[in-house]
């Protein structure tokens, strides 16, 4: 996942905040670390000299600074040009930019009640300060009249591309609106800024207490020695010293649920995850997720669309509801059908063994291992030893990367870190000039969100100067001291998907800060993600990192084919909670102003069944209680871009397979076509250059096992 949060002030409307020009710093004290960039390699942050009291001065002077620099603009006596408009504004508000990043990545992954307490009080000042920029009708009249002449200026194709951009980001904020309405806008926009801030809040602090507590350590059996460790380790830090605590991921299901042999433990552990976010206490979002979507809603209608997923759709390449809808209608049958036919298969596995039950949710992934094992002669907990995180790492994904692109890697323990268990890198292009700096977060904590996301300290930028530093946050489990950690292949194909992010960053290559990189529509940004995963399983790589821990002997090759072989398995269930998810959130965001919601438990249960998704044995991937893409990530309305994106993704990975498959020649060629454009060329046009037509569904169906 690429991240965005309110706190970073342009990514309210989907844009990156850039790194920019000096300014007097007014009454910011020069001891604030915020004060000048940092002077460290990349301008990475100091992390040892920021403490929570540095953050919201820090903000408050950027959004003072900022909004001197945009009237300065818009008020210019000279007639506007590219140069004393658009590129003076990508030179505005560099002290915003800093504190704002990393704020945004200690919010997200080492949070606290102090960065908790500053984030809901700045989120609202942060949402005006962005109307300021957007709803100023001197500076919008500016970027009009060069949008209006754009073909007769003399720019050349990335800066013709910057003046689309704005304006297009201009109109759909608001620009156009009366000034009356732009008041109101505002509000809007302060309201969900805080609403979003408060669901975050919710859902974290949901997720900690939400973790199921076993008294008996019978009640695990199933788990490995390591992961009963660590169950009871969690408990002790919890202050539950002598019990276990299983703490919850973001998603539905639970990894757990596939070894739980007891169903009592498995159900208590699915309902500690579903009913985590509606316990009818302050950490209940049901309240909060409802006044999110109304209010989106008539944001939408004041700016003059009949939904927020028509206003909010327009710059992606989808460009409608109707057109997600009608994409996701070409999966849905054939998955639900599939997810069907599996759920009687496995249904028989049940019967055969005198189960006397129906398979219900939580049973699902524990039957489904049992059919994988016996189908593939595949155990998880022969595969484990194989995948130990640092080998998975810099064998796996370091190793693909460079025999892709010919970059390389070195860590570094100079620099200081925000947490622990961070690690630095740095990054090498092929010539062996230095390319981006790259932390890496992988454990899970009590006060990370769930789930996993990347995203910049530092943007890319030629005007700026600016190299990009990079980060990838994860939530694998944690092992107890002196223990390896080892992953589940799930988990190695997260830490590809991250890690192909970070590569979208590392080779952008822009004059631009705001079209660099990975700022790009939500529909694109995850193809270059998903397509780093099909890596994980090369025959090139896969055995470079498949070597046990302990004895440091590669993976059997026997081994290595059944992972293939299984690698499609249960991809109907996948694609179907997927599916549920996608639509989920189309669902909540195509409402209508005046559509009065009381029950969001109602309102989720009547919109999967409107969708023919509410099958009882496939939850959606996330409920809407705990949807964090949606509510808080920048997914609103578009959570169907894993989707989307997963067909682009496959049918680019099917020009490698015709090919040659994984060279550097091809790995150029990607590299030149994809991950280095940012948002430079509309991007439908970026991928039909690349792969020679349009965007062809059948690959990724084929690949998921759903087209023979």
């Amino acid at each position: 996942m690429k991240r965005l949060s309110y706190l970073s002030v342009a990514a309210i409307l989907g844009v990156t905040m850039p790194q920019i020009s000096n300014a007097q710093n007014g009454g910011l004290p020069a001891t604030n670390p915020f004060y000048a960039a940092s002077k460290l390699a990349f301008e990475a942050p100091a992390f040892n000299k920021i403490k929570n009291s540095d953050f919201k001065p820090a903000m408050e002077e950027g959004m003072r600074q900022q909004q001197i620099e945009i009237q300065k603009i818009a008020n210019n006596p000279s007639a506007p040009t590219f140069e004393n408009t658009l590129v003076a504004l990508e030179k505005s508000g560099q002290l915003l930019s800093r504190v704002s990043h990393v704020f945004n990545l200690l919010t997200g992954a080492n949070t606290n009640p102090d960065l908790q307490n500053t984030e809901a009080e700045e989120a609202p000042k942060l949402a005006a300060n962005n109307d300021a920029l957007y709803l100023n009708t001197k500076l919008f009249k500016r970027v009009e009249s060069i949008y209006q002449k754009r073909n007769q200026l003399k720019l050349d194709a990335e800066s013709k591309r910057l003046v689309e951009y704005y304006y297009q980001n201009f109109v759909q904020a608001g620009a156009r609106l009366s000034d009356t309405d732009k008041e109101t806008l505002k509000k809007y926009n302060q309201e969900e800024a805080s609403l979003t801030t408060k669901f975050g809040n919710q859902l974290l602090a949901a997720n900690k207490a939400g973790g199921l507590v076993v008294n008996d350590k019978a009640e695990l059996a199933g788990l490995s020695d390591a992961a009963i460790e660590a169950a009871a380790q969690n408990a002790k830090a919890a202050g539950l010293t002598g019990k276990w605590l299983l703490s919850l991921q973001n998603t539905t299901q639970q990894p757990d649920l596939q070894l739980l042999t007891s169903r009592a433990t498995r159900q208590k552990l699915f309902e500690a995850s579903w009913t985590r976010a509606e316990k009818g206490d302050a950490n209940d979002t049901r309240p909060t997720i409802i006044s999110i979507a109304q209010l989106r809603a008539k944001k939408a209608k004041l700016l003059g669309y009949p939904s927020y997923a028509a206003w909010k759709l327009q710059d992606q390449m989808a460009k409608t509801p109707s057109a997600v809808e009608q994409f996701l209608s070409q999966i849905a049958p054939a998955t639900t059908a599939k997810s069907r036919q599996d759920a009687a298969d496995l249904q028989t596995v049940v019967d055969q063994q005198n189960g006397g039950f129906k398979l219900a949710p939580w049973d699902w992934n524990f039957y489904a291992e049992q059919v994988r094992k016996e189908r593939f002669s595949l155990d998880q907990s022969q595969i484990k030893p194989y995948l130990e995180l640092n080998s998975v790492l810099q064998n796996g994904v370091f190793y693909a990367a460079n025999l892709l692109y010919g970059i390389s890697f070195k860590e570094r323990k100079d620099l200081p870190v925000y947490q622990e268990d961070v690690r630095v890198f740095d990054v090498f292009d092929k010539d062996g000039r230095y390319l981006a700096l790259f932390y890496c977060d992988y454990f899970k904590r009590d006060n990370k969100n769930g789930g996993a996301w990347m995203s910049n300290l530092v943007e890319q930028s030629r005007l700026m100067g600016t190299q990009p530093v990079i980060y990838n946050v994860c939530n694998f489990n944690k092992p107890a001291a002196g223990q390896p950690a080892l992953l589940s292949f799930e988990d190695v194909r997260t830490m590809f998907h991250e890690f192909g992010h970070a590569l979208h960053g590392m080779f952008a290559s822009q004059q631009y800060p705001s079209i660099s990189g990975t700022a790009t529509a939500r529909d694109f940004v995850e193809f270059p993600s998903q397509f780093n995963e099909h890596w994980a399983l090369d025959p090139k790589v896969l055995p470079h990192y498949t070597l046990h821990y302990q004895t440091k002997q590669p993976m059997p090759q026997e081994l290595i084919e059944k992972i293939k072989k299984a690698s499609s398995f249960n991809q109907a269930y996948v694609t179907t909670e997927a599916l549920a998810a996608d639509l989920l959130d189309i669902q909540w965001h195509t409402i209508s102003p005046d559509t009065v919601i009381q029950d969001a438990d109602k309102f989720e249960a009547d919109a999967l069944h409107k969708t023919g998704l509410d099958l009882p044995q496939v939850p959606p991937r996330y409920r809407s209680t705990y949807f964090s893409h949606i509510w808080g990530n920048g997914y609103a309305a578009g959570y169907y871009a894993y989707m989307w994106t997963s067909m682009l993704e496959a049918d680019a990975y099917s020009w490698f397979t015709e090919h040659g498959g994984l060279t550097r020649e091809n790995g150029q060629r990607f590299r030149d076509m994809i991950l280095s454009r940012g948002n430079t060329v509309e991007l439908g046009q970026l991928f039909r250059n690349f792969r020679g037509h349009e965007p062809d569904i059948k690959p990724m169906l084929k690949q998921r096992g759903l087209l023979k």
